[in-house]
């Protein structure tokens, strides 16, 4: 857009996102497909000097000298989270976004993000973009992935615990790559919040039978697919919520971008462990060490925690990209149950960012802005 030194980029609303496409799950299903094959093949950076952290969070304490200084809360914090993705993409960017649940309580989403996208020679802005129905998007179609490549083909069944946004995304991920569901079951805390989401999906997909059920084991029994997004408390993984391998039906997939407890034995012995990307839990590792899952709550982080005490070997997790670049087979057995980590990473939003931006500039979408037409300090 920019012809130097003078530097223009296209800001993106919300309303301006959803007209360049940011709601299109299957294609956005496609996008983190591609963008796992490049990462596979190590073209992509993410922050940390090992290249694959999640990113870098501002946390606040308990108690502050300072009057003005927030102090900590439930998901109370700010986070940056930058990234690089190559091939088609070819793009730097991050997003920026604060957290705290006291948001509802003004009309707020509990979470307001933000993506900036850059030129990746001289790091000028060439986008920003409101990034909530974005990261939302992003997060449901990378467990789409999982399910195009684990879940039966015939899949009838989803057992929903957790009827968050996360949820409802991964649901509508699981629907496009999987098109024989007719059935939903969800388990839920609050009832407005599970009324809500079983309303709107009955909306979006009438022909599907969607209900509340009133314990987990309820949601998974049967299931062909589970997807586990909650929102629960973090140091103890005994609070966290639990399935039983007596619950679940051979052959299904467990996907979980939240936290989840499963008995070690079964992890161990029986179970299937596939990550989104396992240097991002070895990364985790690494910062959170010996017990990160205490606090990074997703399964996958528990199965680095047990490689690391020798209970389970480093090769009984599985990467989704070796599955997609056939480096391994989609299923080694009939009935494996398939237990599927997704952490969340940057590289995913510059995926989909950078897809909707070249939307929106086919499309005429969005307001130019000017950032200088000479930058000052260089007269």
């Amino acid at each position: 857009m920019s012809v130097y030194p003078a530097i223009d980029f296209l800001y993106l609303n919300e309303e301006d996102m959803i007209a360049a496409g940011v709601k299109d799950m299957k294609g956005c299903v496609d996008t983190m497909e591609e963008m796992f094959k490049l990462m596979k093949v190590g073209n992509y950076r993410m922050g940390g000097a090992n290249g694959n952290s999640h990113g870098t969070m501002v946390c606040f304490p308990e108690n502050s000298p300072f009057p003005e200084m927030p102090v900590d809360g439930p998901d109370r914090r700010f986070m940056a989270m930058p990234a690089y993705l190559g091939g088609k993409f070819d793009m730097a960017g991050m997003k920026w976004y604060g957290s705290n649940v006291e948001n509802k309580k003004k009309g707020l989403p509990r979470s307001i993000l933000m993506l900036t996208l850059n030129d990746k020679d001289t790091g000028a802005p060439l986008a920003y973009m409101s990034a909530n129905i974005l990261s939302a998007y992003r997060t449901g179609a990378v467990p789409g992935v999982g399910f195009k490549y684990f879940a039966p083909d015939n899949s009838e069944v989803v057992g929903i615990v957790g009827p968050g946004v996360m949820s409802k995304t991964a649901l509508e991920a699981a629907f496009a790559v999987r098109p024989m569901i007719r059935t939903v079951k969800v388990k839920g805390r609050g009832k407005a919040s599970l009324e809500k989401f079983i309303k709107d999906i009955k909306e979006a997909h009438p022909e599907v039978d969607v209900y509340g059920v009133d314990s987990i084991e309820e949601a998974v029994k049967d299931a062909d697919i589970v997807s586990v997004s909650t929102s629960s408390p973090t140091g103890d993984p005994k609070q966290y919520p639990y399935i039983a391998e007596e619950w679940i039906k051979p052959g299904a997939i467990i996907e979980t971008t939240a936290a989840l407890r499963l008995d070690d034995d079964f992890l161990i012995n029986r179970a299937r462990s596939v990550a989104d990307n396992i240097m991002l839990y070895e990364a985790w590792e690494e910062e959170y060490a010996p017990k990160a899952y205490n606090t990074v709550p997703i399964t996958a982080v528990h199965v680095e925690d047990l490689i690391a005490e020798g209970k389970m070997k480093p090769e009984q997790l599985e990467d989704l990209g070796d599955i997609i670049m056939g480096k391994a087979p989609v299923h080694k057995k009939e009935g494996e149950i398939v237990i599927y980590s997704v952490g969340g990473m940057p590289v995913e939003d510059v995926a989909w960012g950078t897809v909707c931006y070249r939307n929106a500039l086919e499309r005429g979408i969005g307001t130019k802005l000017n950032l200088w037409t000479n930058p000052d300090l260089m007269k």
